[in-house]
This record gives structure tokens, sequence and C-alpha cells, in this order.
């Protein structure tokens, strides 16, 4: 993992699509601060087609395709994403599953659940569980005390017991069943809404993140960014960024938003000349 400074001129102007991780990458302990959101409506004027890829549930995800800033979402780890059409004036919802296996994944889901409580003292479900859709989000730090990483580890082990799919965020354990990920619905979504093939124009997107949760998008684009707080999981992490920022969360974010713009022609003055 390189500083951001690395990141040159040449390749910050391939850059057309900026794919980014919300909780830890945007936010800064829970809240969604006004330089995170500022960076996003930039890269919006600056003509980069831009979208949240995220662990949070439909609910928010519809709030955010509709009000923020943003081309569409990806969420609950790739389970759909929502586009708002703005010339038709709706909503487009895409689903990795229909509506009857997302049904039927959802009592599957609640035994997981059943077993998680059980087993695990201190964890809980997630607050923003009833806005979900296709998965189960447990909480092991947001809304409780923190758990000791044996315990997360055992909360991802329930899971896969059950014969789900678990990936660990910076704040919550979340499982499905399914083989869509982060990375396999953006591709979609890329594809769908704008043409874009991203094996053949991966040099285009950079995707920046935080947690191992991100890691299917890190191991794939060659120009993915962590936020400085990924270095919290040095170790953990299948795949790591390319490149680091100095700050963490929502200021590493600008920090890329800023040199991402630069390459287009304005001067930021922190960026180290290549």
């Amino acid at each position: 993992m390189r500083p951001l400074a690395d990141f040159t001129t040449l390749d910050r102007r391939k850059i057309a699509v900026v794919l980014t991780d919300i909780d830890d990458t945007l936010t800064d302990r829970g809240r969604l601060p006004a330089k995170a959101y500022a960076a996003l409506e930039r890269l919006k004027q600056a003509g980069f087609i831009v979208a949240p890829v995220t662990g949070r549930p439909a609910g928010w995800c519809d709030l955010i395709a509709r009000q923020w800033p943003v081309d569409g979402v990806i969420g609950e780890n790739g389970a759909f994403y929502f586009r708002y059409d703005d010339a038709a004036k709706r909503i487009v919802r895409h689903y990795a599953k229909s509506a009857a296996e997302r049904q039927a994944d959802a009592a599957r889901l609640r035994e997981i659940e059943q077993t998680v409580l059980r087993e695990v003292p201190g964890a809980a479900v997630a607050a923003d569980q009833p806005y979900r859709e296709a998965d189960l989000a447990i909480d092991f730090c947001e809304d409780v005390a923190p758990l000791p990483r044996t315990e997360v580890l055992k909360v991802v082990g329930i899971f896969q017991r059950y014969g789900a799919t678990a990936k660990i965020s910076s704040i919550h354990v979340n499982g499905w069943f399914g083989k869509y990920d982060k990375l396999s619905t953006s591709r979609l979504f890329l594809q769908d809404c704008f043409g874009i093939d991203i094996d053949h124009d991966k040099d285009s997107i950079a995707f920046v993140g935080d947690s191992p949760n991100d890691a299917p998008m890190f191991g794939f684009f060659p120009n993915s960014v962590g936020v400085a707080n990924v270095l919290d999981f040095a170790g953990e992490l299948p795949a790591s960024p390319a490149f680091v920022t100095s700050g963490r969360g929502a200021q590493g974010f600008a920090e890329l938003a800023d040199a991402l713009i630069a390459a287009k022609g304005m001067e930021v003055s922190w960026i180290k000349a290549d």
C-alpha cells in the first residue's frame, strides 16, 4: 500500500468513475460531515460518475439514490443497485435475487439471528435491520460495546455454519445467501446504466474503502484507495488497496477527491509533484 501522493497525475487523469464505501470512508464516527458530502458534489460537478458501494440497507439506499449527489448506489454488499432516473422522475431498482428468493432467505437468516444472539453475548441485530431486504447485519461496535475480535470471528463462523456468506465491515458482520458481492453488482450497475465494462475499463475506475468487506474491490481495481483507517485492519484484508490516504474517514475521501479533480487541471497544494 503506497501513499496517495504516489498515484500519478497520468493515472489520475484516466479516472472517470469513483465508487466509494460509506461507513468510516465517507463518515466520521457515524456522521456524514460536510467535507465528505461536498467532495461527492465536487466530483459530480467535475464530471465523474459517482456511486456509493455499501453494506447499508435498502431503506437508506433509496434516500441516497434520490437525494445525494450520486449516480446510483449499490447496497447490502451487492444485493441490489438503485438509481434515480432524473428524466423520468422515478427510482430504478435492480436486485441480485428475486423477491421470492429474498423471502425464503429471510426465514433462514432469522434462524442464524437466533443462533448468534444465543451463542455470542454482547452481539446485537443492527439497528438498521428493519430497512434491509436481503441480508442480516450483526452489530459488534456501532450501538453496542465493542466485541473482541474473537467474538466477531465467531459471528462469521455461525453464518458460515449455515452456508451463508459473511463479511466484516468496520461496524457490522453482514451475512446473506448468494454469490453476489460489492464487485459483482458494481459490474452490473456500470454495464446496465453506463455501458461500462469494468473488465475492459478497470483503469478508469477508482474505488475507495476502509475494511475487509471492501477486499473484492481492492483486489480487482488497480486504482483502489484505502482511507488511512484501513491500516487498522492490517493483516486481515484478503486484498489490499493500491494507495492509502493520509487522512482517516471523510478527510481521506476528500483528499482523494481533491487529487482526482486536480488531475483535470485544478491545483491542490498537498499533492506531491509526479
